[in-house]
């Protein structure tokens, strides 16, 4: 394999201390919900930290600053889309719409002091490895002033999700329409389309947000379907149905919040049976299953039953494919608003866009005042800013071939990466949040490892990286994600394509692999060539360091005379477990080693295995 920059050995005895630290230089790419979370996660676990975080967007909040179209919202439940140690029991309603959500992700990185750390409109052109000096070399361009620099890291860590490319449809004549042209990802919210005849391109996630927000206020609006899709309930729906029989969105009442906020046991039992519910019937992805069947047969139902007005449109909606092969999308008031008199839904494909409407291939010409494409991304993670790793390749040319990956976060010939939502970290199932905080732990541990433990650069084996790409090629074919349809979760490779957007397995699943490193998958070079040098030279800083702890291993003292379930507060735990709870209890990774609070003794224990 192609190997980082080797350093000559000069001595097994390397010159520093066990429990010395390296400074370490980290440059992250994305200030979304990736992003906000490296900015916690990192400074909290990782020692001698320098980390800087550049967005392209003049806020954070990732997809959340950038999706302002009508009707934007998560199809997920509020008290679900949000981290595990930081609720908000003041959700307005079940599904939060795109404004509730940003503030929620604003609150957030201003409570834990993120801002610090990112650097707002300012686009990274490209991240380059330098094999002579093992450093990260990335052209970035302050979007403010134009200016184009230079910066340098040990580390480099990407957070830009795979719906972040967004592009125009390429239909003849786009470029010459005289209306307002207008993307889902890009909205213009100046724009008044009241009492306006207008177009929407797609059915996808956006699309069907947008159409049932824009119906009721529109004179016309022609709906352009080029591809069926299932139209399911949303998620949690049984919620819903406490609420009210139309399967809409509800607002949470005053004394529910305020109840929720007075008793947080009362509030975490609601967002338990809530996130448990999110995270069973995995079975239903699974090909041939009973719950497969079922769920074909009630999103059928679901349907032809919502379009009975208009069923002819139900024909034209219905797929081959089965549900979950590509993304369900909850759409409540979606199925009903094409059933309005003033909506024409349209399957015949588009020929052609003209300067003052759309023509479809049967000659029919529709005049319209405004077109809004909500036609997707570009998802083949290739069209990215360019990536280049050892000896120049470019991770976008390399993955032509393959999208591989070592558990969607680091790659062969590329040291010292780390990705946050790159290839088959989405989840067709489950809470993708979850997964996101556990990648955010594993690159801390990565370079927590790193500059405790002498590691100059620290890169997946290729067979590391083989043995997880085969097996989720291996496994997908089990699921319903592989049969023929167009979805973006394989990458713009066409409905027979590899699936490389999702997480092969559960979203449980995914916690748990991710959740404990198993460093024997990596290949490792180091600062001076020594590879034990992780052992110092014989001393402590504590032995050369005056007014300090150096008795720190007794404060966790337990007296002989105190049951041990005393001391833990959990009966009946002993051993590993209950060393487990104490450790847990200090609020460190280990114990503190009256140097800092996650002191180079942890670290050193975690260093050697023990």
């Amino acid at each position: 394999m192609p190997s980082a920059t080797h350093v000559a050995r000069e001595s097994i005895i390397s010159a520093r201390c066990i429990d010395d630290v390296r400074p370490l230089k980290v440059i992250g790419i994305g200030a979304g919900i990736s992003g906000i979370l490296a900015a916690i996660r990192l400074p909290g676990k990782v020692q001698d930290l320098d980390l800087v975080i550049y967005d392209k967007n003049e806020e954070v909040g990732g997809t959340w600053f950038e999706n302002k179209y009508p009707g934007c919202a998560c199809d997920i439940p509020a008290h679900c889309y949000q981290l595990s140690f930081e609720s908000n029991p003041s959700w307005s309603t079940f599904y939060a719409k795109a404004p509730e959500i940003l503030e929620y992700w604003k609150k957030v990185a201003d409570k834990y002091g993120a801002r610090k750390y990112m650097k707002l409109s300012h686009s990274v052109l490209e991240a380059r490895w330098d094999d002579k000096t093992s450093k990260w070399r990335a052209k970035i361009e302050n979007l403010r002033t134009g200016e184009v620099f230079e910066d340098t890291a040990d580390a480099l860590m990407t957070g830009i999700g795979v719906l972040n490319e967004w592009r125009w449809p390429s239909i003849p004549g786009i470029d010459d329409f005289q209306g307002k042209l207008l993307h889902s990802a890009k909205w213009d919210d100046t724009y008044d389309y009241k009492n306006k005849k207008i177009a929407v391109i797609g059915a996808g996630s956006s699309g069907i947000q947008i159409v049932p927000a824009l119906q009721p206020d529109v004179e016309r609006l022609d709906h352009y379907i080029r591809g069926r899709t299932w139209i399911a309930t949303t998620f949690a729906a049984e919620e819903v149905a406490k609420r009210n029989d139309t399967g809409s969105n509800f607002a949470f009442t005053k004394e529910e919040i305020d109840a929720w906020i007075k008793d947080p046991a009362l509030y975490l039992s609601y967002r338990k049976m809530l996130e448990s519910g999110l995270q069973g019937g995995y079975i239903v992805t699974e090909k041939g299953s009973d719950a497969q069947k079922e769920a074909r047969r009630f999103f059928t139902q679901l349907m032809t039953d919502s379009l009975k007005k208009k069923p002819e449109i139900a024909k034209h909606l219905l797929p081959d494919f089965p549900p979950l092969c590509k993304r369900l999308t909850p759409g409540p008031g979606y199925l009903e608003s094409l059933t309005k008199d003033n909506v024409d839904t349209i399957a015949t494909a588009i020929e052609r866009i003209t300067p003052t409407g759309i023509q479809t291939t049967d000659g029919k010409h529709r005049e319209v005042d405004a077109i809004v494409c909500a036609t997707g991304f570009d998802t083949s993670y290739q069209n990215r800013f360019p990536i280049y790793g050892i000896g120049g390749v470019k991770l976008g040319e390399r993955w032509k071939a393959r999208v591989d990956t070592y558990l969607s976060m680091c790659v062969d010939g590329f040291p010292n990466l780390f990705m946050s939502l790159g290839p088959n970290s989405s989840v067709g199932n489950g809470n993708l949040l979850m997964l996101l905080e556990r990648q955010a732990n594993y690159a801390a541990a990565a370079l927590s490892k790193m500059q405790t433990e002498n590691i100059l650069t620290i890169q997946p084996s290729p067979k590391a990286v083989k043995n997880f790409t085969d097996f989720c090629d291996a496994y997908f074919p089990r699921t319903v994600f592989s049969e023929e349809c167009s979805s973006w979760y394989k990458g713009g490779t066409g409905p027979n394509g590899r699936v490389v957007a999702l997480w092969p397995g559960s979203s449980l699943h995914a916690i748990q692999a991710l959740e404990k490193q198993r460093w024997e998958d990596f290949e490792y070079t180091y600062v001076d060539g020594n590879e034990f040098g992780w052992i110092g030279d014989g001393w402590s800083k504590l032995d050369r360091m005056d007014g300090v702890d150096r008795s720190y291993y007794l404060d966790t003292q337990r007296m002989i005379h105190e049951p041990l379930e005393d001391r833990t507060g959990m009966k009946g735990m002993v051993g590993d477990v209950a060393r487990a709870a104490l450790d847990e209890g200090t609020g460190n990774e280990g114990i503190s080693n009256g140097l800092t609070s996650n002191g180079a003794t942890a670290n050193g224990k975690e260093s050697n295995g023990s």
